[in-house]
């Protein structure tokens, strides 16, 4: 699926959209997607992430706060072939995957701090659909995302 826009122009558009300040890397085989956010806050633990990206995305993007912790990845290669058969446009992750060649082949939206071969835990410690702040950014349940090339881009 293409998407049809830039961050730059959605911005000089509407300066209102907050930008994500926080370098992330461009990881899946999507370079653009943009969704509804849905959100989750955890560490080192992808046992929600697990359950969620195994249930209906409808173009909806995750959003995971992993407190920046690049100790141990809260997604690999099958989490995220199951984000894609599920119909998710995108995850952005403020922390690791792994399995990065693989992520970079899925027609997924893929964006994180960096990858780290270590598995997480699995105890599904954490919280979902909850406000989480990162890179200058609150991204709030339902708020409309955008991802490039350039950057990530949010409603306020």
């Amino acid at each position: 699926m293409t998407v049809e826009f830039t961050t730059c122009d959605l911005y000089d558009a509407d300066e209102s959209l907050q930008s994500v300040s926080l370098q992330m890397q461009n990881l899946g085989g999507r370079a653009r997607f943009r969704g509804p956010v849905r959100t989750i806050r955890c560490f080192r633990d992808n046992g929600l992430v697990k359950a969620t990206l195994n249930s209906p995305g409808d173009g909806a993007v995750l959003v995971i706060d992993g407190d920046g912790s690049l100790e141990s990845a809260l997604m690999g290669d099958m989490i995220a072939e199951a984000a894609v058969t599920h119909g998710w446009a995108g995850v952005v992750i403020n922390g690791a995957i792994r399995d990065r060649v693989a992520v970079a082949q899925l027609d997924l939206g893929v964006k994180a701090l960096g990858t780290n071969p270590r598995k997480s835990s699995k105890e599904g410690t954490g919280d979902q659909d909850v406000p989480v702040e990162f890179g200058g950014v609150v991204f709030r349940p339902g708020a409309l995302l955008h991802s490039d090339e350039d950057g990530i881009l949010v409603e306020r």
